[in-house]
């Protein structure tokens, strides 16, 4: 009886879970074979928060749900609606990220928008105001998706060529999705393939959104991790994920419990990382959308430092 509850309990945590991935691979299959029907600019619309709650969803598989066997979550979300990032070195990249520690720094978080002092004060003047354009939101909107993919490939690239299998077989896994998602396309959609290229980088520039702030140089590991207490359409798109905090403390809670996780606790997690916190996503358009928010060198290394790490 008790495993019985338990699995009806299990069912009904990650129903929602399996709803709205069935409802993204219907809406991604209608709306490609509907383009003709709908237009190209509705098309994209579309087709662009569809990547961008995908991609939600493929966070939320890495970190074990629905199932409790990581090989059927990981097939849940083998089709690359996504096109330019792998899942499988979204999953290793991501779960290294979750080491706390090392949150911002430039060498040992891989998903850190900070550089090392020493290299960003001797890099060409262009790309360092690249590189500040991209701290602002509008810049991290606009050419952020660009730029991020840009250095991944580069990394990658680098690793495979020093023998790293485990990230080829990710390209190769990647590729196979690839070759699903450009099947249908042949056989269905009525969308061009610009069009879908162009939604999946406006997927993710949506998602731009919600990483642009969601760390911050801190001397103290738990500080570094935001909260927006957001529960509006962004919200629903990143899966609650703009709780950041929450989610960094307890990265196994499933994603609709993470706003009440907060609402019972929230001086505890407003302690927890020294108050780092905004109201909206509202309020950080409004306060960051042509501003930086941050220097883009990591401000608590030491630019004399002998190796670039303090």
């Amino acid at each position: 009886m008790t495993q019985i509850l338990q699995a009806l309990r299990d069912l009904r945590d990650n129903l929602p879970t399996l709803t709205l991935l069935i409802l993204c691979y219907v809406g991604f299959g209608a709306a490609s074979a509907m383009s003709a029907l709908l237009g190209p600019v509705v098309t994209v619309v579309i087709l662009s928060f569809i990547v961008a709650l995908y991609s939600s969803l493929q966070h939320e598989m890495l970190h074990g749900h629905p199932f409790k066997n990581q090989g059927w979550n990981d097939l849940l979300v083998f089709p690359a609606f996504g096109i330019f990032v792998p899942y499988q070195r979204f999953k290793d990249t991501h779960l290294q990220h979750h080491f706390d520690p090392n949150l911002t720094d430039p060498y040992d978080d891989p998903e850190s928008n900070f550089w090392d002092p020493l290299i960003w004060e001797k890099l060409p003047a262009v790309v360092r105001w690249l590189y500040s354009l991209n701290n602002t939101l509008a810049g991290r909107m606009l050419i952020g998706p660009a730029v991020g993919i840009s250095r991944f490939y580069v990394q990658d690239v680098r690793k495979i060529l020093h023998g790293e299998k485990r990230v080829l077989g990710a390209y190769i896994h990647h590729g196979l999705g690839l070759l699903l998602v450009g099947a249908w396309w042949e056989a269905y959609a009525t969308a061009s393939i610009p069009m879908l290229l162009i939604s999946a980088y406006c997927g993710m520039s949506i998602l731009k959104i919600r990483t642009f702030l969601e760390h911050r140089a801190h001397e103290r590991s738990a500080c570094r991790t935001v909260i927006i207490e957001d529960r509006g359409l962004l919200s629903f798109l990143f899966l609650n994920n703009n709780f950041h905090s929450v989610h960094h403390a307890h990265p196994k809670v499933v994603w609709h419990k993470l706003p009440a996780v907060f609402d019972a606790r929230r001086d505890e997690f407003m302690r927890r990382n020294d108050a780092y916190y905004y109201k909206s996503y509202t309020e950080v358009f409004l306060l960051y959308f042509l501003r930086v928010k941050d220097p883009v060198a990591h401000p608590l290394m030491q630019i004399a430092a002998g190796d670039g790490k303090s």
